[in-house]
């Protein structure tokens, strides 16, 4: 039992003997104390005062003085008129380290055979270009609150959606077709996403030089000749010969998505990131259509005289919303009503997680409300984890004019200016070409997925390389320097031949910093459940950061290895190798690796 727990259960037998009334758990308020008061945890006495019948100060300090009594972990304490402040023994806090200390997986919780399954979906890439910053911020968010809702005791399931047909596809197939000449990823020397991706942007430039030709020589209107032009015509008929089975043309897509997928594979590997199941829209869009039919027939949606189908949402306050259009083919909501479908059957869902940007927030109100109407258990408490677009400091990225910025170009510098930054500052001598390589690779990559995942999600943000870099401040390579400094300090103690025991004596006197740290430590337990609650990884970003500026300033003031008293010592070890343990599963929750060596 953890302190706070322990001291709820002693409050609330205190209010039992003190007022003669059964306080449920939840109306104890146990703080962190302010700096500028005496004392670890705070109670927050306003609640008991009709009970007591008694000033604030007074009810706080018969708290406080029945606790001191009959508590063995309570110090001593003051009173500041409504707060009662604890302070906490350090043998309290060393029987916290010690528990913690025993605990690899501190702060996580087990799933078990009766835990809820949850699938998390993320990434969503299109078949027509290659992964950018903004898929970035997507995989990184997902991966990481997949990690995160796993370590709060859940069954949870990692699945992807691609999106591999529809106009945009067919776009990127014609113009490769017109001007590619036959080109491959072995002839190109291309990775296939990154050779798709520049037909896809060819297509755009040929398209709009086809529209300002007719608005000039036609006297057309920009919007007579987008619709007019021939280009964006031949796209149209090549996907309505796509949904007829046409074979030259699934012959075609088939081998210009395999190019796709093999180059995404490689990306989704250098960014550490994984599913348990990938569905293809290509797939999901019948199996829509299928579930629009049934729910057209049962009264749920109706269709209109062009022959398109509709779901009238205007009772629930939205408008109404196309299903189907009137040549039959399918749009988005159709194809996610396909997916949640499909994984229904394949799963067990009880709760469903979209990962999308928050220009998607109306589709996702449209969808939980169409899901609950065909019957999915899930549908009405769907979450949409609605983030922000990321942006650098240039502006925003537009794929149709190529001025994304690409997601295996920005590993690339993350991994040289890593190993330049680490260069400059002396911290890859000694190392082999190898093992210079693989640090700048975990470093580069721990500042990249950091400095996005410590923003709120909900947050727009501007995502700066070089500053995403820095070895000091809230980085990803700051905290992975702290991690390796503990381990450079746990390395000598073994080599000194310090033998640590399995259990620290609680006889030692503690100070100020290092109460603190350990309840800093403890507080992980905490911020991953809240983090789960909240559906939050930036607060396991900024709790680490949090810790590892304190562990700091504790490094900076006492000696560790050269502490005269030898009780003390052991257990400046012990406090590191726990603060050092924490950080690893923190980060190990955002998906970020922390080297032994920097």
């Amino acid at each position: 039992m953890n302190i706070e727990a322990k001291l709820t259960a002693s409050i609330k037998d205190a209010l039992k003997v003190l007022y003669g009334q059964d306080v449920p758990v939840a109306q104890i308020q146990l703080q962190k104390t302010k700096k500028e008061f005496k004392g670890h945890l705070t109670l927050v006495v306003f609640p008991f005062l009709r009970m007591s019948r008694k000033k604030p100060e007074l009810t706080a300090q018969e708290i406080g003085e029945y606790l001191e009594q009959h508590e063995s972990s309570i110090a001593g304490f003051n009173v500041v008129k409504g707060f009662l402040n604890l302070i906490i023994s350090s043998a309290a806090w060393i029987e916290l380290l010690n528990n913690i200390n025993a605990d690899e997986r501190y702060g996580f919780v087990d799933a078990t055979n009766s835990s809820p399954l949850v699938m998390i979906e993320y990434s969503s890439p299109n078949t027509n270009k290659p992964l950018h910053l903004g898929h970035m911020r997507n995989n990184f968010l997902g991966s990481s609150l997949a990690n995160i809702v796993k370590a709060n005791g859940n069954k949870v399931i990692k699945t992807n959606i691609v999106n591999d047909r529809g106009i945009h596809i067919c776009k990127s197939m014609l113009a490769w077709l017109k001007y590619g000449h036959g080109e491959t990823p072995e002839s190109s020397g291309k990775k296939g996403d990154h050779l798709i991706g520049d037909y896809y942007v060819a297509f755009d430039k040929h398209y709009k030089a086809e529209v300002a030709d007719l608005m000039e020589n036609k006297g057309l209107t920009k919007e007579e000749a987008e619709a007019n032009a021939p280009l964006m015509k031949e796209a149209h008929e090549m996907l309505v010969k796509w949904e007829a089975d046409d074979p030259d043309v699934r012959a075609l897509w088939k081998k210009m998505n395999d190019w796709v997928y093999a180059g995404f594979d490689q990306t989704y590997r250098r960014m550490g990131v994984s599913f348990d199941k990938i569905y293809y829209e290509s797939n999901t869009y019948l199996e829509g259509k299928k579930k629009v039919d049934e729910g057209l027939h049962k009264g749920l949606f109706y269709r209109k005289e062009d022959g398109s189908v509709w779901a009238d949402l205007t009772s629930e306050g939205l408008d109404q919303k196309l299903l189907l259009r009137s040549d039959g083919t399918s749009v988005y909501m159709t194809q996610d009503i396909g997916t949640a479908e499909l994984r229904f059957s394949d799963y067990p869902i009880d709760k469903m997680i979209y990962v999308v940007g928050n220009e998607q927030n109306y589709h996702f109100q449209v969808l939980s409300l169409l899901l609950d109407k065909l019957g999915f258990k899930w549908g009405k408490d769907l979450v949409h984890f609605s983030y922000g677009m990321v942006e650098l400091p240039e502006g925003k990225m537009k794929s149709r004019e190529g001025t994304v910025v690409d997601a295996d170009d920005l590993m690339d510098e993350m991994f040289n200016q890593a190993r330049d930054t680490s260069k400059e500052l002396g911290k890859l001598e000694g190392l082999t070409e190898e093992e210079a390589n693989n640090i700048a690779r975990i470093v580069g990559m721990g500042a990249l997925k950091y400095f996005i995942l410590k923003v709120d999600a909900r947050k727009n943000m501007t995502f700066n390389p070089k500053e995403s870099i820095d070895f000091n401040g809230n980085t990803g390579p700051f905290i992975q320097y702290t991690y390796a400094r503990i381990q450079s300090v746990l390395r000598k103690a073994e080599e000194s031949g310090i033998i640590i025991p399995k259990e620290l004596p609680t006889s030692v006197e503690l100070n100020e910093k290092e109460e603190n740290l350990i309840q800093s430590v403890a507080n992980f337990a905490v911020v991953v459940k809240q983090a789960g609650d909240d559906y939050s990884p930036s607060d396991i970003a900024n709790y680490i950061y949090d810790l590892v500026k304190e562990f700091n300033q504790f490094y900076h003031d006492y000696s560790i290895l050269h502490e005269e008293n030898d009780a003390v010592k052991i257990f400046r070890i012990v406090l590191s190798s726990n603060v050092a343990k924490v950080v690893s599963l923190g980060m190990g929750l955002l998906g970020i690796d922390v080297p032994d060596r920097m």
